[in-house]
């Protein structure tokens, strides 16, 4: 499926700075250099398609400025923006799993338009136009603090008017005006303003920042994009208060956020649903974002306390075929970077401090070690983890998992379950004809592998005479790795299937007895519900003396639920 290259390209810069882009209309003083903007224009379009081919081949980026040089009438800058624009866009197009190859420069929508037969007279010219223009319409600069905030494009004052010279080369410049009106009613929050007065402090200052320009053909209209970094007040709210740990998940399609206080505790959380956002626009979608995003900024300015965020760099969506379509979808609608992205501006406009962490484990903790001891959600809890990791820290694993890990009856009953449910997903993988069925056998087949091998590996820990938990760093490849968190790995495989019977688990309250009373076996036989949860709260559970066996458990009821586990 082909591509537009500048609906791909729209905004990467942008995006990777976190810049702010105002728009103003140019007026050339005579058609002569209004031409030669134009054909400015064309030059810098058709080398950034030449630059964009031969990275595909695999030039170095020196070997391809010398001959961009040689082969259009640009100056060094010039040519090195257009690499740069270039190189950009097949970033770009790894990032979003998309062949390079099938870019095509000025529009997919218009190419498919005019390869029609149908069309003719002035309909067609109109597309033609416009297809010229954003094939052709393009030129941009980057900003330097050393050349006065830009070196081919840059905005000057001359008698009280703002113009913008653009360098057409050998010496040679052009004066454009530049017209832009400040919005109606919105003045004060109208960026147009932002810019205006850094250029206006830099005439005095002599102190420049840069900004990046990029001229845009539009409607026989030349028009400047302007972005430049926005200046945001001092931090005021910071970690010294709390945190407010965000964590956003795909299924069901929501944010978790928790508020912990100084000392790590829980104190509040809540959701904020986001299946407003399925089947919508773009533009639509990136309006609800900011939407939700203020929500987040609302309760953090509300509660005086700083935002952590999960450090995410990519997000997997699964693949055709894996047998999870539906989920898969909602994946492609899951706009997770853009959604933090915006958090984080709108953190930094408010004055409050925002926090990145590792995201390593922090579902896996949340489930096993908050979910049950406060009975709360998994999303709730693994929030949470956030949240504490921001504040700087740490979580062990508790106790009474310790000691479980280091019961060779305990694993060796992990592991003949896994085994039985190994068997049994074979036969159900033998059974079943349907080979799109088959995928998500095979997924939990592979999940019951993996934590068959991390079981038998503990087992050999132990039967080594080797500590179950230590804080001491181990060598893994080229990485160093904590055997604490690996033990978080054996936990899982323990825990998932031989005590809560499935892999995918929401309801993790019958880990309550083992947290706080290390009973596994209660689990297991499962004739009682969790302590603490449900009817059966603060009860005596059923049988009383005629079940000695039962009776000999207390339900620990209040005492238990703000134990604290640290």
């Amino acid at each position: 499926m082909h591509k537009s290259f500048y609906d791909i390209y729209r905004n990467t810069l942008l995006e990777e700075e976190k810049l702010i882009t105002v728009q103003c209309l140019l007026e050339f003083e005579s058609f002569e250099d209004r031409m030669n903007v134009l054909k400015l224009m064309r030059s810098f379009s058709s080398c950034m398609r030449f630059a964009y081919q031969r990275l595909l081949e695999g030039w170095e980026r020196k070997d391809l400025k010398r001959a961009l040089q040689k082969i259009f009438p640009l100056n060094s800058r010039y040519c090195d923006d257009a690499i740069s624009k270039a190189q950009n866009m097949l970033t770009r197009c790894k990032k979003r799993d998309i062949s390079p190859v099938k870019i095509i420069f000025g529009g997919k929508n218009l190419f498919e338009k005019l390869k029609k037969n149908h069309l003719q007279g002035k309909r067609k010219e109109k597309l033609k136009r416009k297809w010229i223009e954003k094939r052709q319409g393009t030129v941009c600069s980057r900003g330097d603090k050393s050349k006065k905030g830009n070196l081919n494009l840059r905005f000057i004052f001359i008698k009280g008017e703002l113009y913008l010279r653009i360098n057409t080369g050998k010496g040679k410049y052009i004066y454009a005006k530049v017209y832009r009106k400040v919005q109606k009613g919105r003045r004060e929050k109208d960026k147009w303003i932002w810019f205006i007065q850094d250029l206006l402090t830099a005439e005095i200052t002599r102190c420049y920042k840069p900004y990046f320009v990029e001229l845009k053909l539009k409607d026989n209209n030349v028009y400047a994009m302007i972005s430049f970094e926005e200046n945001t007040p001092d931090i005021k709210i910071t970690k010294q208060n709390g945190a407010i740990g965000i964590d956003v998940n795909a299924s069901p399609f929501h944010i978790a956020w928790s508020e912990v206080d100084i000392d790590g505790n829980l104190k509040e959380y809540g959701k904020i649903s986001l299946y407003e956002l399925l089947n919508q626009s773009r533009n639509k979608r990136q309006y609800l974002l900011w939407h939700i995003a203020h929500k987040i900024i609302d309760i953090a300015y509300e509660k005086r306390k700083a935002i952590v965020i999960e450090n995410i760099k990519k997000l997997s969506k699964g693949r055709r075929g894996d047998g999870a379509a539906k989920l898969r979808k909602r994946l492609h609608q899951f706009v997770y970077k853009s959604l933090l992205e915006k958090i984080e501006i709108l953190s930094k406009r408010a004055g409050i401090e925002i926090i990145k962490v590792n995201p390593a484990y922090t579902s896996v903790i949340g489930e096993f070690k908050y979910s049950p001891q406060y009975l709360i959600d998994k999303d709730i809890a693994a929030s949470y983890v956030i949240g504490r990791r921001g504040l700087g820290f740490d979580d062990e694993i508790p106790k009474n998992y310790k000691d479980l890990l280091s019961k060779k009856e305990f694993l060796e009953y992990a592991s003949e379950i896994l085994e039985s449910k190994k068997k049994e997903f074979k036969d159900k993988l033998g059974s079943e004809k349907n080979k799109w069925k088959k995928i998500p056998i095979r997924k939990e087949l592979f999940k019951i592998h993996n934590h068959l091998k991390e079981i038998k590996t503990q087992l050999l820990h132990i039967s080594s005479g080797g500590d179950s938990v230590s804080r001491d760093q181990a060598s893994v490849g080229n990485k160093p790795v904590r055997f604490f968190l690996k033990s978080w790995r054996v936990l899982r495989a323990a825990f998932t299937f031989p005590l809560l019977e499935k892999s995918f688990v929401r309801d993790f309250s019958p880990l309550r007895r083992v947290i706080v009373l290390g009973d596994w076996k209660r689990v297991v036989r499962r004739l009682v519900p969790a302590p603490g949860a449900g009817a059966m709260d603060g009860q005596k559970p059923p049988g009383g003396a005629d079940h000695p066996e039962k009776a000999e458990y207390k339900y620990p009821t209040q005492n238990c639920t703000n134990v604290q586990f640290c």
